[in-house]
């Protein structure tokens, strides 16, 4: 494949991820476009690119989702390639498609592995046909009585899902088979309403799983490796919460197996980006859930683990560049931990807008923050509540905890609440300092009076 040069990069996106990208485009002596809307007239990203483009109001439909905007932008600037973070469009096959016929580079997967793993029953189809484990489960069910047969196969307690689905909406358990009728079609209309699809299907549902996730990046002469596992169990309603790497008490020959799966996945479908490929781990056994075709939120510990600039990557997977650099692995370079900072109520998880009166991060050898927010910055309840991400690492897990616990404890955000007492919770919990915690950590441990304590404690 003939390289292509990148001269230009319009980043589709707003908050962390942009600056993110910005910074790493700079490096690479790319220059940026910022676009924003006219809430984020002031944003962090319209200062630091090199240009930036008011593509519409506030509403994400009207500005950040407006593939028309933001092609005129691309256009108006002399954009060649496009960044589009993690999401809005950063996994829209229809956007990838028009990308690629108006001439502008994508980086990012093709629109084909897009269509592909954002299917869920496809992907797991796909993932089956290659050998890589996935849960009992079905295809698209198209009536109650289906589905009631074939959770009677698969065996209660079953797992509805969306079939274009993601981060938990139009995901139910079904424990009995008198109430699957009734939350099949509440499910289905509440993927409807999220996804503009209703399809579902069903799995074996895990009680007790960790969710493990494993970075894959490829490139396009068929190269693929693995920068090794993240542990994602620690999340709230489904979404993630706090991610480390690597895993935490994975033995190496299950480390291993899992890692290789995951460059199976990508090389079952050809993949030619960087990626996530997630898995549900029960015991010793683990199964394909799904692929994400993009940067994740949490890729910063693969980072901080292995010394790879992940969005740089992405960036030289986009030009053609082959992975020569990348194909040989070593071992975990000591552990990271990373706590998504967000405008929310600790216990409730319910969304806090408004205006940040002070603020004051942690610093010190072995911390980074990836953030977007200032003193007098104004959180818009249009967008996702995330703040920004601190992230620590040290040379054990150990370390990385009291190092972590330190960071919290110097941060400081007033005027809004955050979810920081949750962490500083949560950082001394047996569960999570032994490494013996799974996905339903928190809603079956959460304290709620000892988290509004330590509100309390730093107010």
């Amino acid at each position: 494949m003939t390289q292509k040069k990148i001269r230009k990069v319009l980043v589709a996106n707003r908050g962390e991820i942009a600056l993110r990208v910005i910074r790493a485009c700079r490096e690479l002596g790319i220059a940026t476009v910022a676009v924003y809307s006219t809430v984020d007239e002031h944003a962090l990203h319209t200062r630091f690119a090199d240009e930036a483009i008011c593509i519409g109001p506030g509403p994400a439909t009207q500005s950040y989702l407006c593939i028309h905007n933001i092609l005129a932008a691309a256009e108006l600037s002399g954009a060649d390639a496009i960044h589009p973070g993690y999401g809005f469009l950063s996994e829209r096959a229809d956007f990838a498609e028009i990308l690629e016929r108006c001439g502008i580079t994508l980086i990012g997967p093709s629109a084909e592995h897009m269509r592909l793993m954002g299917d869920k029953v496809r992907a797991r189809e796909t993932m089956t046909a290659a050998g890589v484990p996935v849960l009992p489960g079905t295809g698209v069910l198209h009536t109650a009585e289906q589905a009631l047969e074939a959770a009677e196969k698969v065996g209660y307690p079953v797992l509805l899902k969306a079939s274009a689905g993601g981060g938990g909406r139009g995901m139910k358990i079904v424990r009995e088979p008198e109430s699957l009728p009734s939350t099949l079609e509440t499910a289905q209309a509440e993927a409807k309403a999220a996804f503009g699809c209703g399809d579902m299907y069903l799995e074996r549902y895990v009680e007790s799983p960790r969710h493990i996730e494993v970075q894959v990046v490829a490139d396009c002469q068929g190269n693929v490796t693995h920068l090794f596992e993240r542990e994602c169990s620690i999340q709230r309603r489904h979404q993630k919460l706090l991610e480390e790497a690597p895993g935490s008490n994975l033995p190496d020959e299950l480390r291993e197996r899992i890692c290789n799966a995951g460059v199976e996945a990508a090389r079952a479908i050809n993949y030619r980006s960087l990626g996530t490929v997630e898995f549900l781990l029960d015991g010793d056994r683990f199964y394909f859930m799904e692929m994400n075709t993009r940067v994740q939120v949490e890729h910063c510990v693969t980072e901080m683990i292995t010394g790879v600039d992940l969005v740089q990557e992405q960036i030289r997977l986009a030009t053609g560049e082959p992975l020569k650099h990348l194909t040989r692995r070593h071992n975990p370079r000591g552990h990271s931990i990373e706590c998504r900072i967000n405008a929310e109520d600790p216990v409730n998880f319910a969304p806090m807008p408004g205006t940040i009166t002070a603020l004051h991060f942690p610093g010190g050898y072995g911390v980074r923050v990836d953030s977007h927010v200032y003193q007098g910055y104004t959180v818009s309840p249009y967008y996702d509540s995330m703040l920004g991400k601190l992230i620590v690492h040290a040379p054990d897990r150990a370390q990385a905890i009291h190092r972590m616990r330190r960071a919290l404890g110097e941060c400081v955000v007033e005027g809004i609440k955050t979810n920081l007492p949750l962490h500083r919770w949560l950082l001394k919990q047996d569960a999570f300092v032994n490494g013996t915690y799974d996905t339903h950590f928190l809603e079956q441990s959460l304290d709620a009076d000892a988290v509004v304590k330590e509100a309390d404690a730093h107010s």
